[in-house]
């Protein structure tokens, strides 16, 4: 889901107390950034703030971090020159969802599961949406060859 131009997830919400991917196609990355790092916090006053390098792929810099219980996801991006996309100083903030306990999986004694395991439906309807979004986005570009690719070696010759 994208939510704001160039950062997408993987999730259409973000739910405390979960994982979620972050994806980022912004300045950094179209300008070739070599290394981009995920600076966030959460709440209003930015606790516990943390850097993480993001993985370099063809369809950008991706990283995956757990949302606490709070009510908000700060962040910003940084690249190895200490080059800064900050949504032009306002940050890119995000509001944190409450875990609904309708998708949580249950146990015959009705208390909830260690893992907080989501019903496979909704799992599954996740996947199915993601994957027709990654088709629908993706396979055009494909066809027309204007998708980006990394050159190798065997490429050159």
């Amino acid at each position: 889901m994208e939510l704001v131009k160039n950062i997408f997830f993987n999730t259409d919400k973000l739910v405390e107390n979960t994982k979620v991917k972050i994806s980022y196609t912004g300045d950094l990355f179209q300008s070739n950034s070599e290394e981009v790092y995920l600076h966030f916090g959460f709440g209003e006053n930015w606790d516990q703030t943390t850097d993480l390098k993001m993985e370099k792929t063809e369809l950008g810099f991706q990283a995956e971090i757990e949302l606490i219980e709070s009510p908000l996801l700060n962040f910003c991006f940084k690249n190895e020159k200490n080059e800064w996309d900050n949504n032009h100083n306002l940050n890119y903030v995000f509001p944190i969802e409450k875990l609904e306990l309708s998708l949580v999986a249950l146990d015959d004694s009705d208390s909830l599961l260690p893992t907080r395991r989501l019903k496979k439906s909704y799992i599954f309807s996740k996947k199915l949406k993601l994957a027709i979004y990654k088709i629908i986005h993706y396979l055009p570009k494909l066809i027309s060859g204007n998708y980006k690719r990394k050159i190798t070696n065997s490429d050159e010759q």
